[in-house]
């Protein structure tokens, strides 16, 4: 168990509160997880371990209370009626208890908003699950954390040995939180002033950074680069199946590779691990969107990646430190290694010429607003019908804990992040690393994407695809065979007058070609079969 508490701000973030400006029905915001253990899991006992460890994480203790006068962000404050059995639940697995079951499940808890009148956390214990396994459902609200919060909280909720992963001694007496002053008026005006400055010399400071890195001989480089992806960065956006308003209902799906698989890939192929990933999830898309009989063709994908801004004094601090990453890529190439390739090059360029700044940049722009005004354009935002996407899908990867993680002498052996969507997303896929593996999770409208699990399925499929092209590269070439002779060929004549008349003529009866003629037309139909497909990328 990791014995240091998370880093804590007691006012909200503008972005913090966004996620609780933009949430409804229709837009659960809830970061999740599914994970399952090797064993079932003690409800009495867990629940004794957590609440031993709540000193540890004193958000989970508190509520976000809107400011008087609504002139700042909300803060967040004790619960002066806690209680952890308000917070940690048990529930029996529909039979037979499989997988299917547990997915559906999760569903459903990911379609509930979580209630604003306690700290914004639950934990489902799962019980009845098939081989003995046991699993929990943990769901935490995005204001409190995203996804690199998400994982500092999992690594204290739960213990890197088996002997550790028991309640530990609270003290005797926990000394009783402060009353909680009421604010003036005065004070919220302060705090406003003092949020604004800090987000205008956030954005100046930004805008200091992306200049200097601009101007520098990789920034100028970068641009050049930049100007080859115009033509397809100012195509209009499309909408895509799964690009529909949303309701509240949620769908979830997962799936698992071998993290040693990812870098044997990196190491045959180049590319990043986010590289890998988002090239299989594109071409896991693409084949989702014909599955739904649509076109691919010339088509591209707008996907927004979640950057983490934590420094190094900033460890894993609760709340949101993110910015976004968009980036544009092909839906038609369908070689594997090629589609590596090009998303390796669009995601190069794309952090080269600082476009996760340009997106903070606008955020701290928006944060000097007045708060009032930040929580009106939150909460109308998603009433407001765009004629065109901005984006079509979130796709995020959190580095999670490399080594084993237990809690009540229960291994955990697999864990599915949960990102949330809604509006006209209607899927979004996380991905998190854990233990030697990649754990992919697949969060959609059950009415947009009913058919999610076929995504989930195109992402094995592609993965696989990817993993077979990198093992060919990276094998060792086969020694040449030696050929037989062949018959020499019967005269151009006796062939002509066995086979009648050709389609094309043979080298005796074609006339010399002219420069620039296209040589494949008269080729014969076997040669013509094996000539490569022209793939645009």
């Amino acid at each position: 168990m990791d014995n240091q508490p998370p880093v804590l701000s007691r006012r909200l973030s503008g972005i913090d509160a966004a996620f609780l400006y933009l949430e409804r029905k229709e837009i659960p915001l809830n970061i999740a997880c599914v994970a399952v253990f090797d064993g079932p899991i003690p409800f009495r006992e867990f629940v004794a371990n957590i609440d031993s460890k709540l000193d540890l994480i004193p958000r989970y203790r508190q509520l976000a209370v809107p400011p008087p006068f609504n002139l700042g962000y909300p803060t967040w404050e004790y619960d002066p009626n806690f209680h952890i059995k308000r917070h940690i639940f048990r529930v029996r697995l529909d039979a037979p208890g499989g997988e299917a079951e547990l997915e559906a499940l999760a569903g459903r808890l990911l379609s509930q908003v979580l209630d604003r009148g306690k700290p914004l956390w639950e934990v489902h214990i799962v019980e009845g699950l098939k081989d003995g396994r046991g699993a929990l459902i943990a769901r935490i609200h995005h204001a409190l954390a995203d996804g690199v919060a998400g994982a500092a909280l999992l690594k204290i909720m739960l213990d890197p040995t088996p002997e550790g992963s028991h309640a530990i001694r609270k003290p005797r007496t926990r000394p009783a939180a402060a009353p909680r002053a009421e604010h003036t008026l005065a004070e919220q005006v302060g705090n406003a002033i003092q949020s604004a400055l800090e987000n205008v010399v956030a954005a100046e400071a930004g805008l200091l950074g992306l200049a200097e890195g601009l101007l520098s001989e990789r920034g100028k480089n970068a641009l050049q680069e930049l100007a080859t992806l115009l033509p397809e960065l100012l195509k209009p956006p499309e909408r895509f199946p799964f690009n529909k308003p949303c309701s509240g209902d949620r769908k979830f799906c997962w799936a698992e590779v071998d993290f040693s698989e990812v870098q044997a890939i990196r190491a045959a192929l180049s590319g990043k691990v986010n590289d890998c990933i988002l090239s299989v999830v594109v071409r896991a898309i693409s084949r989702y969107i014909r599955l739904h009989g649509e076109k691919v063709k010339g088509r591209f994908l707008r996907v927004v990646c979640p950057v983490n801004l934590r420094g190094d004094e900033q460890g894993e601090s609760l709340g949101n430190r993110i910015t976004f990453l968009p980036v544009v890529l092909p839906l038609d190439v369908r070689d594997p290694v090629e589609m590596l390739h090009a998303v390796a090059t669009r995601m190069e360029i794309m952090k080269s010429v600082r476009a996760a700044d340009l997106i903070a940049i606008f955020a701290s722009c928006l944060g000097a607003t007045p708060a009032p005004m930040q929580e009106l354009f939150w909460r109308g935002l998603p009433l407001i019908p765009l004629p065109l996407p901005l984006l079509n899908m979130i796709c995020t990867n959190v580095q999670g804990p490399q080594s084993a993680l237990y809690t009540v002498g229960r291994r955990l052996v697999a864990s599915y992040p949960a990102v949330p969507t809604g509006y006209e997303l209607g899927v979004g896929v996380a991905v998190q690393s854990y233990d030697g593996k990649l754990f992919f999770g697949l969060t959609a409208d059950a009415h947009v994407a009913p058919d999610v699990a076929r995504l989930r399925d195109y992402i094995r499929e592609c993965f696989e695809e990817l993993s077979t092209a990198a093992r060919r590269k990276s094998a060792p070439p086969r020694p040449a065979r030696r050929v037989k002779p062949v018959k020499p060929a019967e005269p151009a004549e006796a062939s002509a007058s066995l086979a009648g008349e050709s389609a094309c003529p043979t080298e005796a009866q074609a006339p010399a070609q002219q420069s620039g003629t296209d040589a494949s037309v008269c080729q014969p139909r076997e040669q013509a079969f094996l000539q490569p497909e022209a793939v645009s990328v």
